[in-house]
């Protein structure tokens, strides 16, 4: 039951992440707010590239896999967004079929992150937040790339009394 609300959460980020990706036109993927911020596309290449070595296979295997190389995923390739969505989708694709493979029981075995000792709980704890800060980065610079013309992921402003009459988005999306 644990594990399948962490799986809900994790599904829930992955629709906020992909809804706001898909708002915005394929320049602004590589376009920072500053100088020396991120853009979305880099947003993309760490989140996947994160989530493909954290699950590349949890329970056997270190979750920072000796093939990923995190720096890169800091400097803005040019990729296509069809070459970013399939990083993005490696990543959560590998996080889904570990997950499946969970159960409630397995949360207190010991895995490795760069060769720290985690239990199952921990480091699903650390990676649904280290996700969830970097969707939060992705909704933000796909609204600051709409502008106006930005359509609201969640209660749009002065909706909240009418949002608690009937809550549609309070279970995550199913896959």
């Amino acid at each position: 039951m644990i594990v399948q609300a962490i799986a809900g959460e994790y599904r829930r980020y992955r629709s906020l992440g992909e809804r706001s990706i898909q708002s915005v036109e394929d320049a602004a993927l590589h376009r920072p707010l500053t100088p020396d911020g991120n853009s979305l596309a880099i947003l993309i290449q760490h989140v996947g590239g994160n989530l493909a070595s954290r699950f590349a296979d949890l329970l056997h295997q270190d979750g920072e896999a000796s093939w990923r190389h995190r720096d890169r995923e800091f400097d803005d390739s040019r990729r296509s967004r069809s070459d970013l969505l399939a990083i993005w989708n490696r990543g959560w694709d590998r996080l889904e079929a570990n997950l499946a493979e969970l159960s409630d029981g397995d949360l207190g075995r010991s895995v490795l992150i760069r060769g720290v000792p985690l239990t199952v709980a921990e480091a699903l704890s650390r990676s649904l937040a280290h996700t969830a800060y970097h969707v939060g980065q992705i909704v933000l610079l796909a609204r600051a790339h709409q502008g106006s013309a930005w359509q609201s992921l969640s209660i749009p402003r002065g909706a909240s009394t009418n949002y608690a009459q009937a809550p549609t988005k309070e279970k995550p999306p199913a896959r």
